[in-house]
């Protein structure tokens, strides 16, 4: 037996904290253009990236997040 058919294909869960007034303009434009990002992906818009309390950050991680993108 490979290896390959042992595993199962990886596939995380990221979640995106994005700035209302920059980052998250770009993902909103990505949908009204209707490009596609993956399904894995999870946009959350929040008024600031500094406002971003990192308990947030550790809340994703204990919900299940395989990594967390804060973006400004």
């Amino acid at each position: 037996m490979s290896i390959a058919t042992e595993t199962k294909e990886f596939n995380p869960i990221i979640v995106g904290f994005n700035c209302n007034w920059c980052s998250y303009a770009g993902a909103d434009l990505a949908g009204v253009s209707r490009m596609k990002y993956p399904s894995n992906v999870r946009v959350i818009r929040v008024p600031c990236s500094g406002r971003v309390n990192p308990m947030f950050v550790i809340r994703a991680f204990q919900k299940g997040a395989d990594g967390v993108l804060v973006s400004g």
